[in-house]
């Protein structure tokens, strides 16, 4: 039972990572460029954990299931954080001081996580020791990215909707990463429960996205403006 549902999880999270790269690549790629490349780690990354995880490599499973993960979890990890700095670049487009505002997230977040690593770096110790605890706190250093990222969305007049989904799902994936590092630092025995928990996160980050890219792009020029629309409304109440 437990091999059924690992393999229906793989599969499920392989075939949205294909839907989505699908979709992308009849132009949107070219918006979202960093999407695009964190879809293809994601499905390189899980291809080469599912012959470990699944144990169909006998030799070493759980060392070497560990040296593949946290490796797998740092090419993703530096990838979502490429793909926050892109979507707050999109989203500062109309932001007079943009470069100051990206120097400052770019140089606040390396600091933080460098302090972190510091902190729990240990060599003498198993990867996973510190590994899971800095992980934790890289996710949640990319919560406050995605959350400050989406305030600027909101307060923006013009509201980019499937921005707005991408960088929402992005946040529930983050999310639900940093509570389940947490959580298994509480207790050794939730490791497994919070790696389903991670995995629906991810899963549900990945449906999001399927959704958003399958939205037609409205460009602003097309939307009423709003002073617009109330000229024109006024005139044909005059006409009348």
């Amino acid at each position: 039972m437990k091999l059924a549902i690992q393999v229906g999880l793989y599969l499920a999270g392989l075939s949205l990572d294909v839907l989505i790269l699908t979709v992308l690549l009849r132009g949107q790629w070219k918006r979202y460029p960093f999407v695009f490349l964190y879809l293809i780690a994601d499905f390189l990354t899980t291809v080469a954990e599912m012959p470990v995880s699944l144990g169909l490599i006998v030799a070493r499973p759980h060392s070497l299931l560990d040296d593949v993960y946290w490796i797998d979890e740092r090419i993703i990890q530096m990838l979502v954080y490429l793909l926050v700095i892109s979507l707050v670049y999109r989203a500062t487009v109309q932001w007079k001081p943009r470069r100051t505002i990206l120097a400052g997230v770019i140089g606040g977040s390396i600091l933080f996580w460098g302090v972190s690593f510091l902190i729990y770096f240990n060599p003498a110790a198993e990867t996973g020791q510190w590994m899971t605890p800095w992980m934790r706190d890289m996710n949640f250093c990319t919560i406050f990215l995605d959350l400050g990222l989406w305030g600027a969305l909101i307060g923006a007049r013009q509201k980019d909707f499937k921005l707005l989904m991408v960088t929402g799902a992005l946040g529930i994936q983050s999310t639900g990463n940093a509570i389940g590092d947490a959580l298994r630092l509480i207790s050794h025995s939730l490791a497994e429960p919070t790696a389903y928990f991670m995995v629906f996160a991810n899963l549900t980050c990945l449906y999001i996205w399927w959704r958003a890219f399958r939205m037609p792009d409205v460009p602003p020029s097309s939307r009423p403006h709003p002073v617009a629309a109330r000229t024109s409304g006024s005139r044909s109440q005059s006409q009348n």
